[in-house]
């Protein structure tokens, strides 16, 4: 794992956030799929689960976005490679990026409205347009 994401037992999620690994739960499991007589007989799928509500590291503005956009508890899995060191790796980081995007304070949307010369743009292409339509048109015999 990168010596940026895993620092003194604890998960660096954002600048300001840092999870201690005593908080999230590791659990090793058979993994699925093809693999031989290897696979049937080691436990190298890791399941890390994180414990929203019980969090002492988040405050409650945290707690309550994260619970909003992943629930109150986030798991990540991983099972990719043979070893359960490096599926350990791999599940610390996935749910390192889940709760960094969970954690983002997204910024509030500024409404905007068009410019006179947009809307007057917007107004002559329409008045143009219909003019070609009606050019298409069959002439009327009145």
């Amino acid at each position: 794992m990168r010596d940026d994401v895993q620092v003194d037992d604890s998960l660096r999620v954002t600048a300001r956030v840092a999870i201690p690994l005593a908080e999230i739960v590791l659990r090793a499991s058979r993994s699925s799929g093809p693999g031989g007589q290897h696979a049937n007989v080691t436990e190298s799928r890791i399941e890390a689960s994180f414990d929203v509500a019980a969090s002492a590291t988040l405050s409650e503005a945290q707690k309550a976005r994260v619970i909003e956009r992943c629930g109150p508890v986030v798991r990540a899995i991983a099972q990719d490679a043979r070893s359960q060191a490096r599926n350990r790796d791999l599940a610390l980081e996935r749910l390192r990026e889940r709760l960094a995007r969970a954690l983002a304070v997204q910024a509030p949307r500024t409404a905007t409205k068009p410019s006179r010369s947009a809307r007057e743009r917007r107004l002559s292409q329409k008045r143009h347009r219909g003019e070609t339509k009606r050019g298409r048109q069959a002439p009327e015999d009145g």
